[in-house]
C-alpha cells in the first residue's frame, strides 16, 4: 500500500490565480524534482526561487499517510473541523513541492468519494493522472513543459531565462494565462513589470498572491 509525505495540509482562501477567494483545504506534498528544498543546492537546481518550504513532514497536519482512504480521510476531517460539510463546494489544492509524484489515480478518487473537487498546482514536468478538476501549471526556468493543457498556466515573473519567457507558453491549451509577479527583494518593480506586460499582451491576467496581502498562509 502506498505511503503518501505531507508536509502541511490546513483550510485557506486560495490567494492566487481564477479560483482566488475560494476556501480549500490546502494539500502540500513532500519533495520536488526541481530542487531539493535544501539551501546549499538552491543555486545548481533547476528552480533557483521557490520561497516554499516542502522538506520533510513536520508542518501543520503533515506527516506520512499509508494509503489513499486514509490520507483522504485526513483531508475530510480539516475541511469540517469548523462545521464545513463536505459536498458541491469542497475542494482540496493538492500543492508542494512538486505534488504529481505522488499524487495518484487511487487518491484522486478517494478524495472525490469524500465529496471533494480535486485541483493540483504543478510544475507541468510530470504528466497529471486522470479526474482531476482543476489543473494549474507554473511552468520554472527552462523545464520541460509535460503538462502542455489544463485549466489555468500562472507563471512566475520575471525570470531570466530564455524558456521562462511568456510567449513560450501562449499557444498551450489552458483556459486562463496568468503573471504572477515574484515574491523577491525586487517584488515592487516585479509587480509594475508584471502589469505592464499584461498591459500590452491581454491574453495575460495578473495574478497577486492576496493571501499573503491580507495575512493567511
Amino acid at each position: 500500500m502506498k505511503t503518501y509525505s505531507v508536509k502541511e495540509a490546513y483550510v485557506t482562501l486560495q490567494g492566487e490565480g481564477a479560483q482566488t477567494g475560494r476556501a480549500a483545504v490546502f494539500l502540500r506534498f513532500a519533495g520536488c524534482n526541481l530542487w531539493s528544498g535544501l539551501e546549499r543546492d538552491r543555486e545548481k537546481s533547476v528552480c533557483q526561487f521557490c520561497d516554499t518550504d516542502f522538506v520533510g513532514t513536520d508542518g501543520e497536519n503533515g506527516g506520512k499517510f499509508r494509503g489513499a482512504e486514509a490520507l483522504a480521510g485526513h483531508v475530510a476531517a480539516l475541511w469540517q473541523a469548523d462545521g464545513r460539510t463536505t459536498g458541491e463546494a469542497a475542494y482540496v489544492v493538492c500543492t508542494g513541492g512538486e505534488p504529481l509524484m505522488q499524487l495518484d489515480a487511487a487518491l484522486i478518487g478517494a478524495l472525490k468519494a469524500k465529496g471533494f473537487e480535486v485541483g493540483v498546482e504543478t510544475n507541468g514536468t510530470l504528466a497529471a493522472p486522470e479526474g482531476l478538476d482543476w489543473i494549474c501549471v507554473s511552468p520554472k526556468a527552462d523545464a520541460e513543459i509535460i503538462q502542455t493543457q489544463g485549466d489555468e498556466l500562472k507563471l512566475v515573473y520575471p525570470q531570466t531565462e530564455a524558456g521562462a519567457q511568456p510567449e513560450r507558453f501562449e499557444s498551450l491549451q489552458f483556459r486562463h494565462f496568468f503573471l504572477q509577479p515574484k515574491d523577491d527583494s525586487r517584488q515592487t518593480e516585479n509587480i509594475a513589470a508584471a502589469a505592464a506586460y499584461c498591459m500590452k499582451h491581454p491574453k495575460w491576467r495578473l495574478s497577486l498572491q492576496t493571501h499573503k496581502l491580507i495575512g493567511l498562509p
